[in-house]
């Protein structure tokens, strides 16, 4: 019988020496370094985003073993546009192969895929996959890939105030309706957890516009590691160096023991 996302979760925390607590359930990814590391071996551009993409494969296989329980991948931002041309229909062409081959892939893993973005500026090849396989996989019940794919942060949130000033003008919302819980529930990630963990290659501090409501309270690491290069032992260490934080959420140590004190927590006395 098959274990649960739970009971993997259970089990990669007990591997790593960490508590069901320590483990983040939301993992998002800025892949970077795809270029970078084809120029480093003095090959085409292109080829470090095959390379990429191979690696994708194998960290979203990580992550299902693992028991993750949402894995968001940022893939091509709204500014990729403005990258060569030729690099751009590459990129296009291989997310086209990519959503037909991982096909079999996420229907034996239980994997549902899921679109961040907007797809009317794709290529015609590549709305067609993405939508017969978000189809296909979308009665899966395990993990969840999300794929921002001509995704942009600031847009997406304008997009939501949009919708929000709709659903006002129509008198579907009233004004004391409009609040954090609102505007997230409009957000292309609708439904999903806030990633717990962001984990940024290729050692760039920034995030570029990705999940900017979404990643108010998570954790960032930062690897010099480039994206094709990033494995399993990346992943883990990624994972417990999230586990070694201290996630206050604007809190105080000392405000949370206080707070158990008042609901008469017996650690908190003498």
């Amino acid at each position: 019988m098959e274990k649960s996302s739970e009971g993997k979760l259970k089990e990669t925390a007990k591997r790593l020496g960490l508590t069901l607590e320590q483990m983040p359930r939301h993992i998002a990814i800025i892949m970077d370094g795809n270029g970078r590391w084809a120029q480093k071996r003095n090959l085409p551009r292109a080829e470090g985003h095959y390379e990429g993409g191979k690696t994708v494969e194998k960290i979203a296989q990580d992550c299902v073993d693992f028991g993750i329980e949402c894995l968001t991948l940022y893939s091509f931002s709204m500014e990729n546009w403005k990258r060569p041309k030729s690099e751009v229909d590459t990129l296009m062409h291989i997310y086209s192969q990519y959503l037909v081959e991982i096909r079999p892939t996420l229907m034996k893993n239980n994997v549902k895929l899921i679109h961040l973005g907007w797809s009317a500026q794709l290529p015609e090849a590549v709305r067609t996959e993405l939508a017969r396989t978000m189809e296909m996989t979308a009665g899966n019940t395990g993990m969840i890939i999300a794929l921002a794919l001509n995704y942009g942060g600031r847009a997406e949130i304008v997009d939501a105030v949009k919708k929000i000033a709709e659903e006002y003008k129509k008198g579907k919302l009233g004004f004391n309706d409009i609040d954090e819980e609102c505007v997230s529930g409009h957000l292309h990630t609708a439904g999903l957890a806030e990633p717990d963990l962001l984990i940024r290659t290729a050692n760039e501090m920034r995030v570029s516009n990705f999940l900017l409501w979404q990643i108010s309270y998570s954790e960032f690491y930062v690897t010099k590691t480039l994206w094709p290069d990033f494995k399993k032992p990346d992943l883990e260490e990624a994972i417990v160096t999230y586990a070694q934080r201290e996630r206050r959420f604007g809190d105080t140590k000392e405000a949370r023991k206080r707070d158990k004190g008042r609901s008469g927590n017996p650690e908190s006395e003498g």
